[in-house]
């Protein structure tokens, strides 16, 4: 009898210390979460499957794919997004940004105004690790079209110079004259517009 009794501790001892089963698991899905851009605005996006379409339009408004085409509603907020999604979201390139340096009529000469914007240009390339850069020079439409060309091609060169000074590869920077042909403000020919002697510059 005892020995019986043994046995059957033994089994109850073997029976509880079982690990429990894991959970089951849940299938694969689709997640998309409707995130506003840096100004709080909120776009809007149609989710559609073989067997539904939804509307999302509310900032953080989420809906979940699931097996055979349901969607599953949900809604998220920031903390939630950064937690779930917060290396994705940090992996993505910077955004392009863009700044316009002006020059002195005829000259390759910057204005005291645009001093301040190389200043501001030069900080965001010091927060990029590795910054790509396109530079393209613009003439107004006094004097010849060729020699138009050649300055516009000048004043880029001048900004190109200046990237690379400040640590930028000279492979990373595109640079480019486009003359009088492209004006910022259309003028009629040998008209002096300020706005059109530029660089424009665009780093992403």
């Amino acid at each position: 009898m005892s020995a019986l009794l043994g046995v059957a501790a033994i089994a109850a001892l073997v029976y509880f210390n079982q690990p429990e089963p894991p959970p089951p698991v849940e299938p694969p899905s689709d997640r998309v979460v409707l995130l506003p851009d840096e100004n709080g605005k909120v776009g809007k996006v149609v989710v559609i499957t073989e067997g539904a379409e939804q509307l999302l339009a509310t900032a953080y408004a989420g809906a979940k794919v699931l097996t055979g085409g349901k969607i599953e509603l949900a809604t998220e907020d920031a903390a939630s997004v950064q937690l779930r999604y917060g290396a994705a979201l940090g992996a993505r390139p910077q955004k392009a940004v863009s700044y316009t340096v002006y020059f002195v009529s005829g000259r390759e000469e910057l204005t005291p105004e645009s001093v301040s914007v190389v200043t501001e240009l030069k900080a965001e390339l010091a927060r990029r690790a590795a910054p790509e850069v396109t530079v393209i020079g613009h003439t107004d439409r006094v004097g010849k079209a060729e020699a138009n060309d050649a300055l516009s091609i000048k004043r880029a060169q001048i900004l190109r110079t200046m990237l690379i000074a400040q640590g930028v590869a000279s492979t990373a920077i595109e640079a480019a004259g486009r003359g009088e042909r492209e004006p910022l403000v259309p003028t009629a020919d040998e008209v002096a517009e300020p706005k059109n002697r530029r660089v424009e510059i665009s780093v992403r």
